[in-house]
């Protein structure tokens, strides 16, 4: 066995297969390394296509111009390799626009354009023209109004003089719709029932002779509307009314009020001159204080206080005869 390992083409064998086993282990991962990258330069260089909304620029002389009929907002496809797509998503280092600088008052179907956008993308925008109405610019300031449902309010209240801030506002549009403005009005809807003071951000609109709204820019777009509600009152007397006497007790009455404030109509307000507090002596035999409701008389809708507290004296009436 000795000389068998001792021979010289037994080491050559040897040497060979351990290089071929080398060999084959080595190339094993070589190809998987090629095959990781290549499958990364195939995600970069892949076709990508994606649909992004994105504003549409005007380009047009807002100085002299004002245009209607485009939308704020277009969608745009971008197609291309999968990085390239995705970058320019991520930066919209890109510009989406119609040009009017070039077209007359009036209406007219114009292409929108892209630019700004790498030679290697395709794009396309949805829709691919639009119709827009160019007119004359004109600005002016006019008053605000203040509408408002009246009826909401009680009858026993009063309205007083509502206000606006601010009450003048400038109003910007077509030179055609600036014409017909008839007014500029804040319209309130007060709950029903409201029985005080309302004050609210109300937004404003324009409006032709016939309460059509126009198409214009209102700035600013809201005012704070102030209704000052309140409800008539005034101090009037308490006459304190006994009632029910017992035939042989004296009864000394005296109330902690002698006056009280009621709320109701000016004209039932203007009549009253002093508020009755009938005061209960049946089975009163001793010195008590007793808690009276004041009755609200007619056209009152609110008294304050609501009762009064009445100190009731008794003293014996026939002994002090004898």
């Amino acid at each position: 066995m000795k000389k068998f390992f001792d021979k010289p083409w037994f080491y050559k064998v040897i040497a060979l297969l351990l290089a071929v086993l080398f060999a084959i282990y080595i190339n094993s991962n070589q190809q998987g390394y090629v095959s990781q990258s290549k499958q990364s330069i195939t995600n970069i260089t892949a076709t990508k296509k994606q649909t992004i909304r994105v504003p549409l620029q005007v380009s047009v002389d807002t100085d002299k111009y004002y245009v209607t009929g485009y939308p704020e907002k277009i969608n745009l496809t971008l197609q291309g390799n999968n990085a390239l797509v995705t970058s320019t998503i991520n930066t919209q280092n890109f510009r989406v626009f119609i040009d009017l600088n070039k077209l007359k008052v009036g209406r007219h179907n114009v292409k929108v354009k892209v630019n700004g956008l790498s030679n290697q993308l395709s794009a396309v925008t949805s829709p691919k023209t639009i119709t827009v109405n160019i007119q004359k610019r004109k600005s002016r300031s006019l008053p605000v109004q203040i509408e408002y449902n009246r009826d909401a309010v009680p009858k026993s209240y009063n309205i007083g003089t509502s206000s606006i801030n601010p009450s003048v506002v400038r109003v910007t549009g077509a030179k055609s719709e600036v014409n017909q403005i008839d007014r500029i009005v804040a319209k309130v809807t007060l709950p029903k029932g409201q029985s005080v003071s309302y004050t609210r951000e109300v937004i404003l609109v324009a409006e032709d002779s016939k309460g059509r709204q126009l198409n214009v820019v209102i700035n600013p777009v809201t005012a704070s509307v102030h209704i000052p509600i309140s409800l008539p009152h005034k101090k009037v007397k308490v006459t304190v009314t006994p009632h029910h006497e017992a035939d042989k007790k004296i009864y000394s009455l005296t109330a902690d009020k002698n006056e009280v404030v009621v709320y109701g109509k000016e004209e039932y307000l203007k009549k009253l001159k002093s508020i009755p507090l009938d005061v209960d002596l049946s089975g009163i035999g001793t010195d008590t204080v007793k808690n009276i409701p004041l009755k609200k008389p007619e056209g009152i809708v609110r008294v304050d206080p609501e009762e009064i507290s009445v100190k009731i004296k008794v003293s014996d009436g026939s002994a002090k005869k004898e």
